[in-house]
Parts: structure tokens; C-alpha cells; sequence
């Protein structure tokens, strides 16, 4: 990799930390309308040390001889990622008085919008500190990327590249430019998050607590401001509202552009949309049943409950109401299932995904074809393309370092110690961004607050490598990567 690449990265990252540093705007503003001046001191130094780290690397100029190939495009999202996350982190050092540790993984739940916490006492936590953890999801969610996507292009850089190296985005262009797309993403984000604020207030949450879950429910976070998390509000209209939320964000983004541009039936349309909402309706169908059977909830209770812890795990928010866990060895083993489906390719949600399920379905359809008509020509079909041969590729390989990664990350986690139930489910949330995991340490009432240091950063280097999708990260341990 050339001088004149590594000098172009810093700059980039120099504008984010920048762009950082701004936003830390928004939680002063709120200590202040809340009257906390405490808490206003840690904000300001942790935006001006940002800020001098950002100005330091984009101080000498964007180099006019450094262009960004390809393979650079992994190492810049990759350092994005990390570098944000341990700036990020600062704020939460000087206010909750934690170590260094605990703020790093709760900055990194944040930005890979995993939800997994360590900290306690949420419900008079400090605003500030509140507000910056939904807004650490709402930037980690889509639109931090979407920023860079807006940014890079005035660069000469090629910006969507870096959104397809974050997310499983195979939809088709919807405008010419990568900049008008990041535009239009923005915009939506902006105004589904504006909506979504809205509707929770006027659902009956008060205005703060409606601006933190709607940034949260939007990027498919999971971050409350109640150690309780969605059960503290009993209101069958906030859960309604945020389970809406929760898929408005599991959806391509691509396709919401696509609808506003004219092709109206493009969300309606598309195979992978269609598949999301069916399972999580025949899902929350079926254990809203079984939940009415085996417990003492009428049929509408038990289907609302189940529908917002259902719609939580598979959208990976990890928000609860209730305790699953509770509700027998059965709910276990299914949430356990569910940690690992996710949402569509292109949208704020992490996990699987509802497409490679889809298309492992039309793999073994078309090989059972196979068998039974052994000469026969059979083309692999995903909604109304052929499949070629390199996303079938992608598709396995993908799969396959997934799981090897839970794999290794639980056999670590169980070798510092922890029972077998929290070290898997520990790896299988942070490596599908999901949040909570299982058992009464890191279960749905529980938190990871009380975890070895190294399992904590275990769990961080899980959520990160869950969050980019694993080869991404993995490339820039290959020696081949930094041969010039």
C-alpha cells in the first residue's frame, strides 16, 4: 500500500473525526435545555481533543497524487469503524467515571448498532449521556456511511464502493451518481427517523424519550433510556409503533429510493421484502398462539408481546419487553435461532440476512432437480434474475467464516471462563448485532457489565467483524493485502 493511499485515508478520517466532534453538539444542547451542568465539561473536552486529532490529520491537504483502489476501500471502512468508535468513547469515560474498557465495548455496541450495554441505572442516567448512545446507533446505522458515501465522491473516491463493503447491498443503482443515492438515503433516514419520533410521542412517551427510541428503533440498535428496557412503557401503542419502526428499518433503503423515483411497486415487488415480512408474521403468529396456550396473556396480548420480542431479534434491535427466556426451554432454543436471520441486504440491520436464506432455499431446490433429472439444464433463479456462479460463492464463503467466527469466539469466552450458554449466545449476539444474549448474566434482564475485561473485547472485535460483514475485516490480515 503507498504513502500517498495511507495519507489519503488519514484525511478521510480526519473529516470523520471532525464530523464527530460536531455532533457532540447535540448532547450539550440537551444538558442544557435539562438544566445539567455537570456533565457539560465532558462533552467539551471530549469534542475538542476530537476535534484537534481531526484537524491534525487533514492539516496538510488532501494529497493530489493519492488515489483510493479497491482493496483500500477495506482498510478505510474497517479504520472508520475503529477510530470513530475509540474518540466516541470518550464522552462516556468522563461522565459515567468507567474504564476505558466498558466505554470502548458500549461505543462499539453503539456504532455497530448491537445494543449490548454494561451500563446500569439508565432511568436518571444523564441526558446527555442517553441521547449519545441512540445517536451513536442512529450514525452507525446508515447514516454515517450514508455521509461517507456524500463525501467521498467530492474526493474522487469511489464512495458507493465503501457502502457495498459495509453492507450486502446487491441492489441494482437507483440514480446515476452515488451522491444523489447518499442524498435520497439521508433524506429518508432523516424523515423515517422524524416519523418514527412522532409517532412514539404521540403514543405516549414524552418528546426526549421519543427522539432516543426512534434513533435507536430506526438503526435497529436496541439502546432505551429505561434499564427495562420497551417493557417499562405498558402502552399497547408504543409497542405497535416500535415494531413498525423496527421493519421500516430492515428494508433496503435502495428500494425506498427506488419507490420515491416513480417505481411504486418495487418494495412490494421484490422477493426478499416479501420474504422478510412473511416469516415475521407467521412467526409472531405461531408463538403468539403457543405464548396464549402456555401461559396466562389473551391471544391480542400474547401475538403484541411476541411481535415486538420477534421483530426485535430478527431485525437484530434486541429492545424486549419482558423476559423470554422465562417463558420456557421451547422460547429459548427459538430465540436462540432467530438471533442469526436478520433483516434485508441494504438496510440498518445486521445478522444472516433474509436473502442468503432465500437463496440456500433455491440452491437445494434446483439440486433436488438435479437429482431427479440428472441431464437436465436447471437455471438458479433469485427474484427473477439467474443466480451466477460468484454470488453462489459469496454466499458460501460468507456463511461458512460466520459461523467459524461464533465458533472461535465462544471457545474463547468459554475459556476465559464463562458458562457455555453465555459464551455462545455472547458470540452468536455480538457477531449478528443482536444485543441481548441468553441466561441470567446476559439474557434479555441481564447486562455484560459484569464481565472479564477480556471478554469484553472479545465481544467488541465480535460486533465489529459482524457488523462489516466478516471478509472485510478478515482481508487486512492477509499478507497478500499490504503487498504494494
Amino acid at each position: 500500500m503507498s504513502l500517498a493511499a495511507l495519507r489519503l485515508i488519514g484525511f478521510i478520517l480526519g473529516i470523520f473525526l471532525i464530523t464527530l466532534s460536531i455532533s457532540m453538539v447535540v448532547p450539550l444542547i440537551t444538558l442544557v435545555v435539562h438544566a445539567r451542568s455537570d456533565d457539560v465539561s465532558a462533552f467539551l473536552w471530549s469534542g475538542l481533543i476530537t476535534l484537534i486529532c481531526g484537524l491534525l490529520l487533514i492539516v496538510r491537504g488532501r494529497p493530489q497524487s493519492g488515489q483510493l483502489r479497491p482493496r483500500d476501500m477495506y482498510l478505510l471502512t474497517t479504520g472508520s469503524w475503529v477510530v470513530v468508535c475509540t474518540f466516541a468513547a470518550l464522552p462516556m469515560v468522563f461522565i459515567s467515571d468507567i474504564s476505558y474498557t466498558d466505554a470502548f465495548f458500549e461505543t462499539m455496541s453503539g456504532i455497530t448498532t448491537t445494543g449490548s450495554t454494561v451500563l446500569t441505572g439508565l432511568d436518571s442516567a444523564s441526558p446527555g449521556l442517553l441521547i449519545w448512545r441512540s445517536m451513536l446507533h442512529w450514525l452507525g446505522g446508515i447514516g454515517f456511511i450514508g455521509m461517507a458515501v456524500a463525501i467521498l465522491p467530492l474526493l474522487r473516491v469511489g464512495g458507493m464502493r465503501l457502502f457495498q463493503t459495509e453492507s450486502s447491498d446487491w441492489s441494482e443503482k437507483v440514480t446515476p451518481r452515488s451522491h444523489v443515492a447518499a442524498k435520497y438515503i439521508l433524506l429518508l433516514y432523516l424523515g423515517l427517523t422524524g416519523i418514527g419520533t412522532l409517532a412514539l410521542w404521540l403514543a405516549g412517551m414524552t418528546p426526549f424519550e421519543a427522539v432516543n427510541h426512534a434513533m435507536s428503533l430506526i438503526s435497529t440498535g436496541g439502546f432505551s433510556t429505561s434499564d427495562a428496557s420497551l417493557g417499562h412503557w405498558t402502552q399497547p401503542s408504543i409497542h405497535w409503533v416500535a415494531v413498525a419502526i423496527m421493519i421500516l428499518g430492515s428494508l433496503p433503503f435502495t428500494l425506498y429510493v427506488a419507490t420515491l423515483r416513480g417505481h411504486r411497486r418495487a418494495l412490494i415487488n421484490d422477493h426478499q421484502v416479501r420474504g422478510f415480512l412473511g416469516f415475521l408474521l407467521v412467526t409472531s403468529l405461531a408463538v403468539g398462539t403457543w405464548l396464549c396456550v402456555h401461559s396466562d396473556y389473551g391471544w391480542w396480548d400474547a401475538f403484541r408481546i411476541v411481535a415486538v420480542n420477534v421483530t426485535s431479534v430478527v431485525t437484530t434491535t434486541g429492545i424486549a419487553v419482558g423476559d423470554y427466556t422465562l417463558w420456557g426451554s421451547f422460547s429459548v432454543l427459538l430465540f436462540f435461532y432467530l438471533t442469526f436471520v436478520g433483516g434485508c441486504s441494504g438496510s440498518t440491520a445486521g445478522g444472516l440476512k433474509i436473502f442468503r436464506f432465500q437463496l440456500a432455499g433455491a440452491l437445494l431446490v434446483s439440486s433436488l432437480k438435479q437429482l431427479i433429472h440428472p441431464r437436465a439444464v436447471i437455471q438458479k433463479k433469485y427474484n427473477g434474475h439467474p443466480i451466477d456462479e460468484e454470488v453462489l460463492r459469496s454466499l458460501l464463503t460468507f456463511s461458512f467464516f460466520f459461523t467459524i467466527t461464533i465458533a472461535v469466539i465462544a471457545l474463547g469466552l468459554a475459556l476465559i471462563g464463562l458458562d457455555w450458554t453465555t459464551a455462545l449466545s455472547g458470540a452468536a449476539t455480538a457477531v449478528c448485532n443482536v444485543g441481548p444474549g441468553l441466561g441470567t448474566i446476559i439474557g434479555p434482564a441481564g447486562n455484560f457489565s459484569t464481565l472479564p475485561d477480556a471478554a469484553k473485547w472479545l465481544l467488541t472485535v465480535g460486533m465489529l467483524l459482524g457488523r462489516l460483514e466478516i471478509l472485510t475485516v478478515l482481508v487486512l490480515i492477509t499478507p497478500v493485502f499490504w503487498r504494494y
